[in-house]
């Protein structure tokens, strides 16, 4: 056995993906597209995805006007979207469009208050996968700060 044989695969790191690459990666639209930029990119392991929050999402005029704060729930989908875009990435342009569905969404900590001027960045790191069933850990943080955290496990179908 030559050191060639059990030498696993370099990770693939891909610089960043700008919204036009994440538009052709997952079927999400505005309103409802929550990744704006893909950067630390390693094929079959990890991402982060980054969202700018501003005053200007619809979800504010009602969560809540005098105090706008970043609904929990969409958070952890921005966190769906970033492991969705890592899926594509990984099973290569076959994958282009497939559907992620949630199956499980365990341990999920809302930390902080995310506001309109933050700068989310959904860390996401794939724990495994299996057949069309993934499962992910992620953070999501604002300068630095662990502001949210789950584990989740997602079905890859086609439309």
């Amino acid at each position: 056995m030559t050191a060639t044989e059990d030498a696993p695969t370099p990770a693939t790191t891909l610089e960043s993906w700008d919204i036009a690459q994440i538009m052709q990666a997952i079927p999400h639209r505005y309103p409802f597209l929550l990744v704006d930029r893909m950067v630390d990119v390693v094929r079959g392991e990890s991402a982060i995805g980054i969202k700018n929050v501003t005053i200007n999402e619809p979800f504010f005029q009602g969560h809540f006007p005098q105090a706008p704060v970043m609904p929990g729930v969409l958070i952890v989908e921005c966190m769906a979207q970033t492991a969705g875009v890592l899926v594509v990435e990984t099973l290569g342009p076959q994958a282009r469009g497939k559907l992620v569905y949630f199956m499980t969404i365990e341990n999920a900590k809302f930390r902080k208050p995310v506001v309109p001027g933050d700068q989310l960045r959904v860390h996401v790191q794939k724990d495994r996968a299996r057949g069309n069933i993934w499962k992910f850990t992620a953070e999501a943080k604002v300068d630095g700060k662990v502001v949210a955290e789950a584990t989740y496990s997602a079905m890859i179908m086609d439309r």
